[in-house]
């Protein structure tokens, strides 16, 4: 009886950890397929007028070589928020026309929006500034 039950424990184990390959290679996909990139060009952009422009090309080859350690720190966090389920349809819903869409202005999106956050922060300020005299 202790056999056949350590037994059912480890093929348990091991589809557990044949599952989570499969979720973690599942939100890999959706990285690659939900625009991540073009949010690392917005941050690629904001930090390359600080790098002199001799320096400019190694700094863009360092700063590409940080994506895979990113990329599993997101994974863990996608794995955290979402379900397995979750991940297939969000990856099923970027390979749609306005998911297409939707990933490939991902980047133009980001970038507005910061600018939108810093004219609103701008005005909070003016705001903040009453309420602290």
């Amino acid at each position: 009886m202790r056999k056949l039950f350590f037994v059912l424990a480890l093929a348990l184990v091991g589809q557990l950890g044949f599952s989570q390959e499969n979720f973690k290679a599942d939100v890999m996909k959706l990285m690659t397929v939900n625009g991540s990139a073009a949010s690392l060009e917005v941050a690629k952009k904001q930090l390359l007028p600080m790098v002199p422009e001799k320096k400019q090309a190694e700094f863009e080859k360092e700063f590409k070589a940080t994506f895979p350690s990113f990329y599993e720190k997101m994974a863990v966090v996608m794995m955290e928020v979402y379900t397995h389920e979750e991940v297939k349809q969000l990856i099923e819903f970027y390979q749609t026309p306005i998911g297409k869409k939707m990933a490939e202005k991902s980047g133009v999106i980001q970038e507005k929006s910061m600018q939108a956050g810093q004219q609103w922060g701008m005005e909070l300020q003016g705001i903040l500034m009453k309420y602290m005299e």
